[in-house]
């Protein structure tokens, strides 16, 4: 595996993400077994699909818990090794209040009190909403320190409990197409255009850094967005470039968003 070519043209944070992971790729064709990465985000999982595609001795799987989970971890096995064959390495709980029967964390109170007991960023999937608490995704090999240890979310006690992946509150994925013209492609211009508000406004969120490109925070208002980009914002969901549609007759550029709530 020539670990230098494909990792040419990667910096920062993607080349050490790649290193990692080209890493495991060799663990996993030493051992003939297969081998899984931390979640991932997105962008993360784009980037190393891409890279992994250029190693013809390595098969790659990927578990979220569920057909559009966001976070997702990738299996990296020998090419001759069975899929069927492979466990998926997560595992599911739901979190429930031991006393409140109206108890709806928000995401950022689990997440928090996980990443307090010790368990890494990197070892929490999706979290999802359900009646009377919350459903979290893990990875298997944290999900007995956290039966054991998540006592309370905040100051709520809880109670945590394996529940099958069929039982998941998997709600149905909201798509609205917004058709727009923008003076440009400044991402507060499409950003703007695509959650509703003004492009003023969105270059103050831009600058607090509360607005990620390709789940990558960007800070610049005047930063360029292109076709496919995802722009997201915590709490108000995403809007993904579909088209670019060329110039109107006014000399605005028209476009196709996907807003995913």
């Amino acid at each position: 595996m020539e670990k230098q070519r494909l990792l040419a043209g990667l910096q920062g944070e993607d080349r050490a993400l790649a290193a990692r992971v080209l890493d495991l790729a060799e663990m996993a064709l030493e051992k003939a077994e297969p081998v899984a990465t931390d979640f991932l985000n997105p962008g993360e999982k784009k980037l190393l699909l891409d890279l992994l595609h250029f190693i013809g001795e390595i098969k790659v799987m990927t578990f979220g818990g569920y057909h559009q989970a966001e976070r997702v971890r990738l299996v990296l096995m020998p090419v001759f090794f069975l899929p069927e064959a492979v466990i998926p390495p997560l595992a599911y709980l739901e979190v429930k209040s031991k006393s409140k029967k109206d108890f709806h964390p928000a995401h950022r109170d689990l997440l928090g009190s996980l990443i307090g007991l010790g368990i890494k960023r990197e070892k929490v999937g999706d979290i999802l909403p359900a009646d009377g608490g919350a459903q979290v995704i893990l990875a298997k090999e944290v999900e007995e320190y956290a039966l054991t240890h998540l006592s309370r979310v905040g100051t709520v006690p809880v109670e945590v409990a394996p529940v099958d992946p069929e039982q998941l509150n998997i709600q149905p994925q909201r798509v609205k197409e917004v058709k727009t013209t923008v003076a440009s492609l400044r991402l507060d211009a499409v950003a703007g255009a695509g959650f509703g508000v003004s492009r003023t406004k969105m270059a103050r969120e831009i600058k607090a850094e509360r607005v990620k490109v390709n789940w990558k925070v960007v800070s610049a208002p005047d930063y360029q967005v292109g076709l496919a980009d995802t722009i997201s914002i915590r709490g108000r969901g995403r809007v993904v470039v579909s088209e670019i549609k060329g110039k109107t007759k006014k000399g605005r550029l028209s476009l196709v968003l996907q807003r995913l709530q």
